[in-house]
């Protein structure tokens, strides 16, 4: 049988995965992680429009049946209009529950206190409240909230702390951007959502991959060997070009403590995910 990852084309491509292995061990997962070690049987999903949370709503929806998604597009004021019409594309395809709830005056009622806040703060803000919503509604609906999050994403610290990493259950996170694009390809997400430019939709125009100064092939090409111990000299001699490399290196080092919980001050031997582990914790 293939691996779920494939070997890349060249040092310079991404590596490739094996579509429907991946799509079944992932709707395995979910059905274990919900349904095995929680007991629960629903999942709830933020829609934003984008391929992540499209590829995560067909899982679910593969996983727990369509009847058990629910799907919410979450809009500020200046979310564009088109990220709305994209999510619906996925409402419609699948028959999953959907709801839009704005969620403008919320975050505004904050912000009207901070007239000073720039982009990133205001970003942040419509985040954290969209999680807000989506562990509120799992609780009115017996759900669980399900991350969205891809590797590529979470490497180089490219989301907002507790807010997108916060559901304790994430399908796509060992997966790069790339591999998800694969993946949406082979489950039958609207190509609308696989061909636009990916963005957070926090400020209009705005482009992930603008924000991070490369593409995602690129960087996903660059984090594979990356990960697995390669030198910066090294992936230059690969063919990768060393601007490339020290961004990638620097957005990965610079970040690694968006990747953990929070550092906890030890005064005992049994602190919390410092040295107390039961064996599933591991």
């Amino acid at each position: 049988m293939l691996p779920i990852v494939e070997a890349p084309r060249t040092a310079l491509h991404p590596p490739r995965i094996n579509a429907p292995l991946a799509a079944r061990w992932l709707e395995t997962f979910l059905r274990d992680e919900l349904l095995g070690r929680r007991g629960i049987a629903r999942a709830v999903i933020g829609l934003s429009g984008g391929v992540d949370s499209a590829v995560t709503a067909y899982l679910c929806a593969r996983a727990l049946g369509a009847h058990n998604v629910f799907a919410f597009r979450l809009p500020y004021r200046t979310s564009s209009p088109a990220s709305l019409a994209d999510a619906a594309l996925v409402v419609e395809a699948l028959g999953i529950h959907e709801r839009t709830l704005d969620i403008t005056a919320a975050v505004d009622g904050y912000l009207q206190n901070e007239p000073d806040a720039d982009a990133r703060r205001r970003g942040n803000v419509m985040a954290r409240t969209r999680m807000i919503v989506l562990f509120d509604q799992s609780a009115k609906l017996d759900a669980l909230p399900i991350g969205t999050g891809n590797k590529t994403e979470r490497l180089f610290g490219y989301f907002t702390w507790h807010a997108d990493d916060a559901p304790p259950v994430n399908p796509l996170g060992d997966l790069f951007k790339t591999q998800v694009w694969e993946l949406a390809r082979y489950l039958g997400v609207p190509p609308a959502l696989i061909e636009k430019a990916p963005s957070a939709d926090l400020e209009a125009r705005q482009t992930d991959e603008a924000d991070l100064g490369i593409t995602y092939a690129r960087a996903d090409a660059i984090l594979a060997q990356l990960l697995l111990g390669y030198s910066d000299d090294q992936l230059v001699a690969h063919g990768f070009a060393a601007a490339d490399v020290q961004l990638v290196r620097r957005r990965v080092e610079g970040t690694h403590w968006k990747r953990h919980l929070p550092t906890t001050a030890m005064l005992t031997n049994t602190a919390i995910n410092e040295f107390y582990l039961r064996p599933v914790d591991y």
